[in-house]
C-alpha cells in the first residue's frame, strides 16, 4: 500500500472557485479544444481573452457555475435587459487581478473602473452566430463603456490562422477562438466552438505527494514537484489509478503538459505525461 506523505494545503484548482453546489446554473455554451485540420473559412476568429466568464441574465451577472457576481450599480447601466454571454477582463497578462476582483463579495468600485464585459455571444438568440456578431455588435455599441464586444475575424488560410497565433501569443495573448459561422448557440459543449492554445511540455522533478481523496482515497492525489528553477507546484492530473497506487519515486523527473504559466510561473493546467525514465526507454528500443 502506497504511503502518503501529506505536505501543505493543495492548490485549489481554479473550476474550485465557485464550487457553491447550487440548483440553477447559467444556461451557456462551452468550448472543444481544437484536434483536427478543419476548413477554417467556415469560422470567425477571435482572441481568447485572459479573463473570467460571466453571463449577464438581463438584471444579474453569474458566474459559469451560477453564482451572483456582485458588481457596482453604476457598472451595469446601459446594459441591455436580454441575456449576454462574455468575459470579464482587464488586459492581457492580468488574470490574477480580475480574478481578486470577482472573487469579492462586496464590489469595491474603484476596482471596477478599469473591468470591460466583453460580449462574444447572445444566448437568447436563434439566429447563427455570425448573425448574432453582427447583432451584438450593432445593438451594443455606445450602450456602455464598461460593454464591449470581441473583435471577431475571417481567416483565409491555415497559415493566416498559424500567423495569427503567434502574433497573438507575441502580443501576451492566451490563444484564439473559433466561432463557426453556421452554428447555433447551444447550451454545454459545443463541437462549433474551438479553443487554439499552445500546449508546452516540461519536466519536474518529484519531492513529494499529496493525499488522494474520494475515490482516490489511500492512493496520490497530487504529485508535488519542483521545476529547474525551484519554484514548486502541485500535479494532480493525467494519471492512472495504477499510476496514483504507485506513483514516480521522489526524486524522478516526470514530465508534463501545460498551457501557459500564472503570474508567479506556475504552470497552469498542468497535466502529467510520463517520467523520463518511461522516455528513456521507449527511445531505447527505436
Amino acid at each position: 500500500m502506497f504511503k502518503i506523505l501529506c505536505l501543505s494545503i493543495g492548490l485549489l484548482y481554479l473550476g474550485a472557485l465557485f464550487a457553491d453546489e447550487l440548483a440553477w446554473r447559467p444556461p451557456i455554451q462551452l468550448a472543444t479544444e481544437l484536434k483536427d485540420d478543419l476548413i477554417v473559412t467556415d469560422y470567425l476568429v477571435s482572441e481568447k481573452l485572459d479573463g473570467i466568464r460571466g453571463y449577464w441574465s438581463g438584471t444579474d451577472f453569474y458566474t459559469r457555475s451560477g453564482k451572483p457576481i456582485s458588481v457596482p450599480t453604476w457598472f451595469t447601466q446601459g446594459f441591455p435587459r436580454y441575456p449576454l454571454d462574455g468575459e470579464f477582463w482587464l488586459g492581457r497578462g492580468r488574470f490574477h487581478k480580475i480574478l481578486s476582483v470577482i472573487k469579492q463579495t462586496q464590489a469595491e468600485p474603484q476596482q471596477w473602473q478599469s473591468v470591460r464585459f466583453m460580449v462574444f455571444d447572445l444566448p437568447a438568440s436563434e439566429v447563427t452566430f455570425e448573425a448574432r456578431y453582427e447583432l451584438m455588435r450593432s445593438s451594443l455599441k455606445g450602450r456602455s463603456i464598461y460593454l464591449d464586444v470581441i473583435p471577431q475575424i475571417n481567416v483565409n488560410s491555415q497559415a493566416e490562422l498559424n500567423a495569427l497565433l503567434e502574433d497573438t501569443l507575441n502580443k501576451g495573448g492566451e490563444g484564439l477562438m473559433l466561432h463557426h459561422k453556421k452554428a447555433l448557440y447551444k447550451v454545454g459543449r459545443s463541437s462549433q466552438i474551438l479553443k487554439l492554445k499552445p500546449l508546452y511540455t516540461a519536466s519536474a522533478k518529484v519531492i513529494g505527494y499529496q493525499e488522494g481523496k474520494g475515490r482516490f482515497q489511500g492512493m496520490m492525489g497530487a504529485l508535488v514537484v519542483q521545476m529547474p528553477d525551484g519554484q514548486t507546484f502541485k500535479l494532480g492530473s493525467g494519471f492512472n489509478d495504477k499510476q496514483r497506487s504507485y506513483p514516480p519515486k521522489i526524486g524522478t523527473q516526470v514530465i508534463y503538459e501545460y498551457r501557459g504559466l500564472t503570474h508567479k510561473g506556475i504552470p497552469r493546467f498542468a497535466t502529467f505525461v510520463q517520467s523520463e525514465r518511461a522516455e528513456m526507454n521507449i527511445k531505447e528500443k527505436k
